[in-house]
């Protein structure tokens, strides 16, 4: 692979691959493309039940390519969703598991907030658990 000199830039695919190893361990799981779709599912639930503003603070905060991956797709004009309830967010990411549906669907979201807890600033992380409705917001502890 060609270095760029950019180091945003040339350390970004080694982010990615450390951030899935860490969701990986904590979820005890072998399949780092499982893990990958689990990662990109919860960012867009976050970013859809955010307010634009919202998401992009939080996506300040990520690094290169993950940034990508949360605003893949977006459509600013149709958030935040509704409902936004728990039982909402944790359907919409559970329904990308069709063929290998997850076991604890609460256990694998909350794996992904608490990658986020230990990547994003202390301040950003609490911004972005209190948007979230109370019953959603346990999963950010």
């Amino acid at each position: 692979m060609a270095h760029t000199g950019i180091s945003s830039v040339d350390h970004s695919p080694q982010v990615v691959a450390e951030w899935l190893n860490r969701l990986c361990e904590d979820l005890e799981w072998d399949e780092k493309g499982r893990a990958y779709l689990l990662l990109t599912e919860t960012l867009h639930a976050i970013r859809d039940f955010l307010s634009v503003d919202e998401a992009a603070d939080l996506a300040a905060q990520l690094p290169l390519i993950i940034r990508g991956i949360f605003y893949t797709g977006w459509d600013p004009s149709a958030t935040p969703v509704k409902p936004r309830s728990k039982a909402a967010f944790l359907a919409r990411v559970s329904e990308r598991f069709q063929k290998v549906p997850l076991e604890d669907t609460e256990r694998a979201v909350a794996a992904v907030f608490d990658l986020l807890r230990r990547q994003v600033s202390e301040g950003e992380f609490d911004q972005v658990r209190h948007a979230m409705r109370k019953p959603l917001q346990e999963l950010w502890s």
